[in-house]
């Protein structure tokens, strides 16, 4: 087996491991959304465990990303525009960086 066939195959699969961190990471931004929509609306079970474990999961990890583009985004009003920025960079930086693993 040649050199450049196992470096090619580990480049490919380390593409594909941090292809499947952004896509996991990309679902966790967009359930966190949902799971805050559901709950300012008031579909929340109060003193429900399972419903705060999950919140909470995805707040720790969602929200230091977000956090990031809140602070140059401004209010407007009761609109969050930091999810929809997040998501875009986001995705390009997945783009780049997948595409520049591969090669």
């Amino acid at each position: 087996m040649s050199p450049t066939l196992v470096f090619g195959d580990t480049r490919g699969t380390i593409a594909d491991y941090v292809d499947a961190v952004f896509t996991v990471y990309l679902i966790l931004i967009f359930a966190y959304i949902v799971v805050s929509i559901v709950f300012s609306v008031g579909l929340r079970v109060p003193y429900s465990r399972w419903t705060n474990a999950i919140f909470d999961f995805l707040r720790q990890v969602v929200e230091p990303y977000l956090n990031v583009f809140r602070r140059f985004l401004p209010n407007f009003g009761p609109f969050d525009l930091s999810p929809m920025v997040a998501t875009i960079v986001l995705i390009i930086v997945w783009r780049i960086v997948v595409g520049l693993i591969r090669g």
